[in-house]
């Protein structure tokens, strides 16, 4: 009966006519984007400036505060493993071995992570025909646009027609026969009561009833259940969907470092303007940090241009406040120039674009409260602001305010981002109170006669945001809080006309927002007071976050993978020096170890072997590798580690150990843990350490063991090269004893070889086919490369270029930074500095080749290739600009 009604539908042709009107539709509507980054009414190829995002399968639907809920869920991810990435055109896939299939996934995110482009691209991908392309009809929606639809009635199909009029125009009366999508944008907006347990039940898509009733049941799979559903929320507003709902929950986690390159590569397009833009951002530990979040690197984008542009010095933005605040007065200062008329010396705050900030501030927090995210002329007109004026500023602040065209084509505006509306709404509230002590956040005003009361205005805002359902508070209260401190009012003299606050105060508001952790708040409340803390720079951050989760308070296997990475962010963005890593001091766990791995490498020492020890040796390890380099471990942190080697229990596959002042007796302790036949230790990296003969001689005899699969990475591998000059192209100069190589304008009168390359490089003269180790000092634009000998000479295309072919490997180098290179694959490197010494470890067999940047006489990881190569390698050198260098150490 099924397929005969589907033939029937289907010989209509009306179905496959309507997919491609509504494909056309979307293309329309979502092929540009207005990232507030482009020009007013010149919107930005979506295309062009994506930039993809790591996105992990896992978690729980739930916010973490059921206790059982939390253990099953701990375990479950324990036997799971470690977290898995995923694709976005693979939402609804999941990972092999999962059973059943997936209909309602739910992606959580903090708040500019980039929910809502990454909903975006996944549509247009769709109507472009290059993903998904079993889905008959997918039908974006956001949790905005249902909002305003909040009294009105539908059914299931009168609610898709109204939003997408090809499938009104086509006939369509029923998706109950084809592969259909439903995305929800923005749960976390939501303001309909999605009452789930006394909402009626629906199962007819002709029926009408409220939004809310057809909300429920579609999401409770009474309502057109063959549909698949994708929800996005930030992680405080999940747990408005009952979790037996949810088949799948995916958490974005922002940009990896060279996802954060690659954004600011394709939102300039001067290579010059970029470099130095990136160059800024690495040189402030916490602003490179912060742009994890892609409308960090957004905002980060306006201010250093701006900065660039007119060389201001000052210090780069460290917090959440200090970068909208930056983010304000940029706006401030275009508007005074472009718009005015202004010169670059005039104050940027006039009495127009202060009165333009305090109605937009007004607007923020008064819509902010009523839960309205898109504005009508009536709300405007309610903040003394009439329509032309707002035309004004969604064209003059194109970065913070903007004009659009509704459902049936009335005037409506928004905020380009809720956390500008957050921001600017907390503004006002801030400048309120100071200028005319009113707390718009108390149900009932005080009389004129009380005397304000600044410690009980934070306080009062810290209650309100934990009392808030769904955690829409927590940004504007991280604001508000932000805005607290002198050094950030200063930042907007001439906004603010009163300044306010004291040391006393916000020593009161600290000590307060530690009471409040101190209690049984939920982990995302304590993840946020947490961030308040980093706001007001707060230098018992550290050891509140480590008080906390040493308690038991914040237990480590509550903490989602999205929730650890928030902790491991405030750690590193809080300005504190991380001298000194000490596990117990946070909690002596695999987890902790492993997701405090990014701070474990931000300190310069790491303490509690014991604890690592006890780590590894435990029945439920999955450790497989540990970096402890350049830490001051010395011998006897080596004895404690060497007794968790020892345990049969212990999987570490890798330990690095380089720079860690280990001497001959630590190397006894280490050939004695790795004579258990139980060891599974592939390599052991002990380079820059002093091992001395005898204790080398101990661990080579292991790894000459027959049984033996261990690469040793010691100070005897280093080997010495040569040159092959039959291999150097003409612009080459060779001096020092063929030692230094320089690209030079004039060609050199080398004699015609087959073997000579075309392309700005060479290589040196021996085949590697063990372990060796190098250094090489640069200068200017180098690769550093390992190559077959094979690789092609003559030409210029890529198959002759280091780095772009599968020939070759390569590490590039410039005063801007490092990337790696392999097969026309790049992967930029962040490193909080440039060392021209740059070193090379390649173990053949094993099939690894890394580098690292030489410091101070110690070792700073780069980068690790791990493959299987089948050829002896040549080490090699390319250039790219003139007066380009290495020279062999």
């Amino acid at each position: 009966m099924k397929q005969e009604k589907l033939a029937d539908c289907l010989q209509s042709k009306l179905p496959a006519v309507c997919g491609r009107e509504l494909k056309r539709g979307l293309k329309k509507k979502f092929q540009r984007v207005f990232e507030g980054i482009a020009k007013a009414g010149q919107p930005t190829l979506l295309n062009e400036i994506y930039t993809e995002l790591y996105i992990t399968e896992g978690g729980t639907a739930e916010v973490n505060d059921e206790h059982e809920v939390r253990q099953i869920e701990a375990a479950s991810r324990k036997a799971d493993g470690a977290e898995r990435s995923i694709r976005a055109e693979d939402i609804f896939k999941g990972s092999a071995g999962r059973d059943g299939p997936i209909r309602t996934v739910m992606t959580k995110g903090v708040a500019g992570i980039g929910k809502t482009v990454l909903t975006q691209k996944l549509t247009l991908d769709w109507a472009e025909d290059k993903s998904n392309q079993d889905i008959h009809f997918m039908f974006p929606l956001t949790f905005r646009e249902l909002n305003v639809l909040k009294e009105k009635k539908f059914s299931l199909m009168e609610l898709v027609h109204h939003f997408f009029s090809e499938t009104k125009a086509a006939g369509i009366c029923s998706f109950e026969y084809f592969q259909v999508v439903l995305i929800f944008d923005g749960l976390d907006e939501c303001r309909l009561p999605l009452d789930f347990h006394n909402n009626e039940v629906l199962t007819d898509v002709t029926e009408s009833t409220s939004v809310d009733v057809l909300l429920t049941n579609l999401i409770r799979g009474k309502l057109l259940p063959s549909a698949r559903l994708w929800i996005t929320t930030r992680p405080a507003a999940a747990n408005q969907i009952p979790p037996d709902c949810v088949d799948m929950v995916t958490e974005i986690r922002g940009f990896t470092d060279p996802q954060k390159e690659e954004y600011f590569r394709k939102r300039f397009r001067d290579k010059k303007q970029v470099s130095s833009i990136i160059s800024h951002m690495k040189k402030s530990r916490s602003l490179h940090i912060m742009c994890h979040i892609p409308v960090f690197c957004w905002i980060t984008a306006t201010v250093l241009e701006e900065l660039l542009r007119t060389r201001e010095g000052g210090d780069l933005p460290r917090t959440l406040t200090e970068m909208f605040i930056h983010h304000l007065v940029v706006q401030a200062k275009v508007k005074k120039i472009k718009y005015d008329g202004g010169a670059e010396t005039d104050p940027h705050w006039s009495p127009d674009s202060r009165r333009m900030i305090e109605s937009l501030g007004k607007l923020a927090f008064n819509q902010l409260q009523r839960g309205n995210l898109i504005f009508y002329e009536s709300d405007l007109t309610e903040c003394g602001i009439d329509v032309e004026a707002a035309s004004v500023y969604s064209g003059v602040l194109t970065q913070i305010f903007k004009e659009e065209r509704g459902l049936y084509q009335d005037k409506v505006f928004c905020f380009v981002h809720l956390s500008v509306q957050e921001f600017l709404a907390a503004l006002h509230v801030h400048q309120t109170f100071i200028n005319s002590g009113i707390n718009l956040l108390e149900k009932q005003q005080q009389t004129t006669s009380n005397k304000p009361d600044p410690a009980g205005f934070y306080q009062r805002a810290v209650d309100e945001a934990l009392q808030s359902p769904n955690g829409h508070l927590d940004l504007f209260l991280r604001f508000l809080l932000g805005l607290s401190l002198p050094t950030n009012q200063n930042l907007l003299r001439g906004l603010l006309t009163q300044t306010g606050s004291s040391s006393q105060i916000n020593r009161e508001t600290l000590e307060y927002i530690k009471e409040k952790i101190s209690e049984n708040v939920s982990v995302e409340r304590s993840i946020n007071l947490f961030h308040c803390l980093n706001e007001l720079k707060d230098v018992s951050l550290v050891e509140e976050i480590q008080q906390s989760l040493r308690s038991g308070r914040l237990s480590t296997d509550e903490l989602s993978p999205a929730q650890w990475s928030a902790l491991s962010f405030i750690l590193l963005s809080s300005g504190e020096d991380l001298d000194v890593f000490d596990l117990k001091k946070y909690s002596a766990s695999e987890e902790a170890l492993l997701r405090l791995l990014p701070v474990v490498k931000a300190s310069k020492k790491v303490r509690s072997c014991g604890a690592l020890s006890s780590v590894l040796s435990s029945q439920s390890s999955s450790v497989t590798e540990l970096d402890l380099s350049n830490n001051n471990l010395q011998d006897s942190g080596v004895e404690s580690l060497s007794a968790g080697l020892e345990s049969p229990h212990c999987k570490l596959e890798a330990l690095r150990l380089s720079g860690c002042l280990v001497t001959e007796e630590g190397c006894a302790f280490l050939a004695s843990a790795l004579s258990f036949k139980t060891s599974n230790l592939r390599e052991l990296d002990l380079s820059y350490n002093h091992p001395e003969d005898s204790g080398e001689k101990m661990l080579r005899a292991k790894v000459e063991d027959p049984h033996s699969v261990l690469c040793l990475f010691s100070p005897s591998d280093s080997c010495q090269l040569t040159v092959d000059t039959n291999t150097v192209n003409r612009k080459l100069k060779l001096s020092d004893n063929n030692r230094k190589v320089t690209l030079v304008e004039e060609g050199q009168s080398y004699p015609d070889h087959p073997d000579r390359f075309d392309w700005y490089q060479l290589l040196c003269e021996t085949g590697l086919t063990g372990r060796c180790y190098w250094e090489v000092e640069w200068r200017g634009v180098v690769h550093i490369t390992v190559s077959y000998r094979g690789i092609r000479r003559k030409g210029v295309s890529v198959e002759c270029v280091f780095g772009c072919n599968d020939q070759s490997w390569s590490l590039w180098c410039s005063d801007d930074g490092y990337s790696v290179r392999h097969n026309k694959s790049q992967t930029s490197i962040w490193s909080s500095s440039v060392s021209h010494r740059v070193s090379v470890y390649v173990d053949v067999p094993a099939g690894t080749l890394s580098f690292y940047r030489v410091s101070s006489d110690s070792l700073i990881h780069l980068h690790t290739f791990n493959t299987t190569f089948t050829q002896p390698l040549y080490p090699g050198f390319g250039f790219w600009y003139p007066d380009s260098s290495v020279f062999l150490c």
